[in-house]
């Protein structure tokens, strides 16, 4: 018989330093369970990276087998991304069935994952956190049939990030995005399609959830043809950045949170959403599993 290609080892960082400086394409297969990373995971990885967590069904985040968990604030750790669960720098990255948590709570700042490379996809996974859940920091970002959970401004940051049969859902009372987009010349969107908005299990925040608010001045967002439950606050969005001329619009939205007639900062009229290759021009088949 061949010699296998596979080597067990005891963590994912010990998995991941295995690599050392190869850019050759990798993959790493991590078995079930609950995982707590006290110090964090980093990956920066100069190849394409993908993690794959076991499932019985890869379809579907509820069915995650695998966890990563982290208690750690951004005033505690230095900095937001050194708060994270997991700090993504790589580029071609993908994560399968993969849950990140940082159970830090409501005493501020923790981030589950920081996502800054470009051509990163993240398929199925689940992010859990209460204020800055998921730093979608920069480069070119899908995320299909994902989880993301939290409160405060948590889906933040300035990459070109589409969010594609999501459920975002809300655990307190707040906002869901804060753009960081300062640049007028900069293409990138944060875009919501055929995604649910609604609550986490077990809490009522009706009215209680703005869609999102200017975390820089030129902040960008689209929520299209997605379900905006009861969450939503009647007006929609709402201020941050001083002087902040965001543009924040809605499409071709259903549900009980989606009527427009009071929303201030809306941009309007919309009258087509966003493509994939509006956002991330016309290459985006070339790095994104168009399966999912």
């Amino acid at each position: 018989m061949g010699k296998s290609l596979w080597t067990t080892y005891g963590s994912i960082t010990e998995a991941i330093n295995a690599l050392g400086s190869s850019t050759t394409a990798a993959c790493i297969f991590i078995y079930p369970g609950t995982y707590t990373v006290a110090d964090g995971v980093s990956v920066k990885y100069k190849g394409p990276l993908t993690l794959y967590g076991s499932t019985s069904d890869t379809s579907k985040q509820s069915a995650n087998t695998v966890t990563f968990t982290r208690n750690k604030g951004s005033q505690d750790a230095g900095s937001l991304d050194a708060s994270a669960t997991f700090n993504i720098v790589s580029s071609n990255f993908q994560a399968y069935n993969i849950n990140f948590r940082n159970t830090y709570g409501t005493q501020g700042q923790a981030v589950a994952v920081a996502a800054n490379g470009d051509k990163q996809g993240y398929y199925a996974c689940g992010f859990f956190g209460y204020q800055d859940t998921l730093y979608a920091k920069s480069g070119r970002q899908y995320y299909s049939n994902c989880y993301v959970e939290g409160a405060v401004d948590y889906i933040f940051g300035n990459a070109a990030a589409w969010f594609g049969e999501c459920t975002v859902a809300s655990n307190g009372g707040g906002y869901i995005t804060a753009s960081s987009r300062t640049n007028a010349e900069d293409t990138g969107w944060y875009v919501f399609d055929h995604s649910t908005i609604r609550a986490a299990s077990g809490v009522n925040v009706a009215g209680k959830v703005f869609l999102g608010r200017p975390w820089r001045v030129l902040a960008r967002v689209i929520f299209q043809n997605s379900d905006l439950t009861d969450v939503v606050h009647p007006e929609g969005w709402t201020t941050m950045a001083e002087g902040g001329t965001p543009e924040f619009r809605e499409f071709q939205n259903t549900g009980d949170g989606s009527g427009t007639s009071k929303r201030k900062w809306l941009t309007s009229p919309t009258t087509a959403g966003v493509s994939k290759t509006q956002l991330w021009g016309s290459d985006w088949k070339t790095w994104v599993d168009t399966a999912w």
